[in-house]
């Protein structure tokens, strides 16, 4: 009896586990609807940074390693130099604090991001909670 009542627990345990990070992962998921796409700093040309082949935008090579640009698809993203997976989003205020988890060649690092869609189709990429104007970025493509 003792081995039947260890495989239920342990049949809940993983269970509960599963649907945890089924809930944490939708909850990502959920909140990245309106950052989906390749964004870059008002004010720049798309073509100067992402060629595109359907719907699918990447970096133009050889890429700019400078270039004030991102991707976000689902929740993977992307600048010149680095590529995050989305840890986490959660609203803060009118912003959105995500968690990334950031690799790029030298090194790893949890990068803590504020951003908040605007309704003229910008997004705003702020510092901290206390700058009240943010940079400005047009989606390229969806």
């Amino acid at each position: 009896m003792r081995p039947a009542h260890f495989a239920i627990t342990a049949a809940l345990g993983l269970s509960l586990a599963a649907s945890a990070g089924v809930s944490k992962s939708q909850a990502a998921g959920d909140g990245l609807s309106a950052y989906q796409g390749a964004w870059v700093l008002e004010g720049r040309d798309c073509a100067d940074v992402y060629t595109s082949s359907g719907k699918v935008a990447s970096f133009k090579k050889p890429v700019d390693i400078f270039a004030p640009a991102f991707l976000i698809s689902g929740k993977r993203l992307r600048t010149p130099m680095a590529t995050c997976s989305i840890k986490s989003v959660r609203p803060t205020g009118d912003r959105h604090l995500l968690v990334l988890d950031c690799t790029n060649a030298v090194a790893g690092q949890e990068v803590k991001v504020y951003m908040a869609p605007q309704p003229n189709g910008v997004l705003r990429r702020y510092y901290d909670v206390q700058d009240p104007a943010g940079t400005g970025y047009r989606r390229c493509s969806q």
